[in-house]
């Protein structure tokens, strides 16, 4: 057996497991989450993981004989590959690697075609993938739902409560509401408190949730190809009831990992066991072979698009305020209020105060 590095890179920082490599799936012998540094790179994430392992490998007499990295955009590879060398590792598109070990633990099917529902901290990306021929049918991706958005939601709902909260405590939260249905947090410098429970949290993103089931309908109407699943992946997908709510609202089964955050770094331990080409590609299907328009079916209406328009506009104009009031110092908001709402009126886009 021969110990190898897989490292997941992304908005949010990077993920990096230590295994043999006939042993993805089983718990790494090392294990190490890099969170971006505010003001850093993506690249830089990566190379301080890299580091730790190939020294926590050293430490244990041995060394790493193959690293793969997955990346999401080709930016991203080309900023990795200039930091770490790309002789030193291979870069593989990040739903090449998760299929791979999806494939790999029994959960891929062997024919038709699977979303990639992966939801990090700065965004959604929904990939719908042939599983017999690894190639994106289509892939789309929206800012407007992801972990920092929740964690800003969350903070919102402490503050009501008189807890201030900066980003990474309400992130601690939040992420202890996958594990456990009520939180209960205490400010030691105001003396409030406040509870969350999974429902709290269920509700504050119920508006993104419904935006991604769109978007995922959406990828699936421009394939013209019914998938045979959901696949959720990334940290966020943790929480049951956000499962739950997902499967209810898009109607395909779900393929879900107990460590949903580790699936694109234990496909790339199997891509570098495998010793792919330095940067390993997806295909994707050419624009061409697009089938034609299904027989009955319709573009979305104006109303829907005016609709989802809105959800965006509301969600975003929300987070980015939230986000910007990460500092414990903010004031908390007045009992009973909410974030603005939009509404259609007369078919245009306006907001009116709860």
């Amino acid at each position: 057996m021969v110990l190898v590095l897989g490292v997941s890179a992304g908005a949010g920082g990077a993920h990096a497991v230590l295994t043999h490599s006939d042993q993805p799936h089983l718990a790494p012998v090392d294990l190490v989450r890099v969170p971006r540094r505010a003001g850093g790179s993506v690249a830089e994430s990566v190379l301080t993981a890299i580091r730790r392992l190939r020294v926590a490998a050293l430490g244990r007499g041995e060394c790493v004989t193959a690293t793969a990295v997955t990346c999401r955009s080709e930016l991203h590879a080309e900023a990795i590959r200039a930091a770490v060398g790309s002789s030193a590792v291979r870069i593989v598109d990040e739903p090449l690697a998760q299929l791979r070990y999806l494939r790999f633990t029994g959960q891929l099917p062997a024919t038709g075609s699977v979303i990639l529902y992966d939801l990090g901290c700065s965004g959604l990306t929904v990939t719908h993938a042939d599983c017999r021929t690894d190639t994106i049918l289509a892939s789309r991706r929206s800012t407007v739902l992801g972990g920092d958005g929740y964690d800003a939601l969350v903070r919102w709902q402490l503050a009501r409560g008189g807890v201030l909260a900066d980003a990474r405590t309400s992130r601690a939260h939040r992420e202890s509401l996958s594990r456990t249905p009520v939180v209960t947090v205490t400010d030691a410098d105001t003396g409030g408190r406040a509870v969350v429970t999974r429902s709290d949290l269920a509700d504050l993103c119920e508006a993104g949730l419904h935006h991604s089931a769109s978007f995922v309908r959406q990828v699936i109407e421009e394939t013209g190809v019914r998938p045979g699943a959901l696949v959720l992946l990334g940290g966020c997908t943790r929480n049951p009831m956000l499962r739950a709510d997902l499967a209810g609202r898009i109607g395909l089964p779900i393929v879900y990992d107990a460590e949903p955050d580790l699936v694109s770094a234990r496909g790339a331990v199997l891509l570098a066991a495998q010793r792919p080409p330095a940067r390993l590609r997806m295909p994707r299907r050419r624009a061409g072979t697009v089938p034609a328009e299904r027989p009955g079916g319709r573009s979305p209406g104006r109303r829907k698009l005016l609709a989802a328009v809105a959800v965006t506009a509301t969600l975003g104009g929300t987070v980015a305020g939230l986000l910007g009031t990460g500092d414990k110092t903010a004031r908390p908001p007045d009992h009973g209020t909410a974030p603005s709402t939009a509404q259609l009126t007369d078919g245009s886009l306006r907001y009116r105060e709860n």
